[in-house]
């Protein structure tokens, strides 16, 4: 049997992050599950299949449903909060070596101008 693309475990962390389905007061049908829908979203990314060729058989709904969700969570900011957990997962398990960790950074001009220095506000 294949891996699960989702640990119970690590969706147990995830679940807490995504916002409630939106009410549907004219009805309709019931949105997919969260879980079904991360599935499907990590399936669509790890293996570069294109949304509308996501398998029926995985029980994730349709490639569309599982785009539209992306798209959702992305507006609501669940990605960089999961990145925060996934990150701290990681340290706690001592998998990330900052020994190779690099910082970059590049100055890029304001083709349409920008604030002049003094009025930047540090954050």
């Amino acid at each position: 049997m294949a891996r699960p693309l989702l640990p119970d475990d690590l969706w147990d962390e995830i679940a807490p992050l995504l916002p409630p389905p939106r009410p549907r007061p004219k009805g309709g049908r019931r949105p997919i599950e969260n879980w079904a829908a991360l599935t499907g979203i990590l399936f669509v990314l790890r293996s570069g299949l294109p949304w509308e060729m996501l398998p029926a058989e995985m029980g994730c709904g349709s490639g569309m449903s599982c785009w539209r969700r992306l798209r959702d969570w992305q507006a609501a900011g669940v990605w960089s909060r999961l990145h925060d957990v996934l990150l701290e997962r990681l340290h706690a398990a001592g998998e990330i070596d900052w020994s190779r960790a690099c910082l970059d950074s590049a100055s890029v001009p304001a083709k349409k101008g920008g604030l002049p220095p003094a009025l930047i506000v540090p954050l």
